[in-house]
């Protein structure tokens, strides 16, 4: 395996990866953007990877944990990926963080489709079927149609992914602008078993870089649509239409959140971190929310209140 060399910063990959982590256009424009750190690269889907730059302390130690490094650098060589060498010094100025972990990859941005809010399969549009994922999805439809035999159900309504489109959860967000809180909600909503998120285009970029190392990896397995146009109305709407009830966390709320329940199709809907969510919008939600408190509290941090939203869904989703 053959490392190309780069050791100044004015070289074209160079600048495009400091442009990808600098500039939300350049993102936007390329569907691409910058991950960084040993974990995330692993964690990233192998065929969204076009470009990887290891330095060197990185690269003298490549044959450390079972060699996980070299192993993975190895197979993106041969599925087409560019890998780069550069100095320890270049790395910290590419770098967004304080404390580079020596290696920092270039990756295409998930693509999802609104059925995938809905459960629809949980694959990324334009990413590749291979033969170990038709393997266990072959083996999970022979199990659901021996299930359904045993039980004199239909297959169709054994099959999980209907089973989601059924009841979807959904995390809907206006106007979210701490890129922190929205890498939180991310993996705050993997964790709740989200079935995907739905943001408005005045929402921080979820790929910022620190958005992308505070979702904890979830970015690449949690589905996500950005509403672009200024019809969120419209998104909403057809969420609606798709059976799923609107609730929105807000002071004017009548209902505690854990009065509700849960257990249909139902998104969640959270506002921006000082203002809340816009009127237009609460007024299109089945049912304002809140969350009782003690003291002089009058509101919660965006992220926290998701948690709490979605983890009560959960809760409730487990009983039955």
């Amino acid at each position: 395996m053959q490392l190309s060399e780069i050791s100044s910063a004015s070289n074209a990959q160079i600048r495009r990866a400091a442009a990808l982590l600098a500039r939300s256009k350049a993102r936007r424009e390329e569907q691409a953007f910058v991950i960084e750190g040993l974990r995330l690269f692993m964690d990233t889907p192998q065929n969204l990877i076009e470009a990887v730059f290891v330095d060197r302390s990185a690269a003298a130690q490549m044959d450390r944990d079972g060699g996980r490094l070299a192993k993975r650098l190895e197979a993106l060589a041969a599925q087409g990926a560019a890998l780069y060498q550069i100095p320890d010094g270049l790395m910290a100025k590419v770098s967004d963080t304080a404390a580079p972990q020596g290696i920092l990859a270039i990756v295409r941005r998930p693509q999802w489709t609104f059925a995938d809010l809905l459960g629809g399969g949980m694959r990324m549009a334009g990413v590749p079927d291979n033969s170990a994922v038709r393997a266990v999805e072959m083996a999970g439809r022979r199990a659901d149609a021996a299930i359904a035999s045993a039980s004199g159900q239909p297959e169709s309504e054994m099959n999980d992914g209907g089973a989601a489109h059924r009841n979807p959860l959904l995390l809907i967000l206006e106007n979210v602008q701490d890129p922190g809180n929205l890498g939180t909600m991310f993996r705050t909503a993997e964790a709740a078993g989200v079935s995907g998120i739905l943001m408005n285009r005045g929402t921080v970029d979820v790929t910022n870089p620190k958005t992308v190392r505070a979702t904890m990896s979830a970015i690449f397995r949690v589905p996500f649509l950005v509403e672009e146009s200024t019809d969120f109305a419209g998104a909403l709407a057809r969420l609606k239409a798709e059976g799923v009830r609107l609730y929105a966390a807000h002071l004017d709320g009548t209902a505690a959140y854990d009065r509700c329940s849960y257990i249909e199709g139902s998104g969640f809907l959270i506002g921006n971190e000082g203002n809340g969510l816009t009127p237009e919008t609460a007024a299109l939600a089945d049912e304002l929310v809140k969350i009782p408190m003690c003291g002089q509290i009058e509101s919660l941090n965006a992220a926290m209140a998701a948690g709490i939203l979605l983890f009560e869904a959960a809760r409730q989703r487990r009983q039955i």
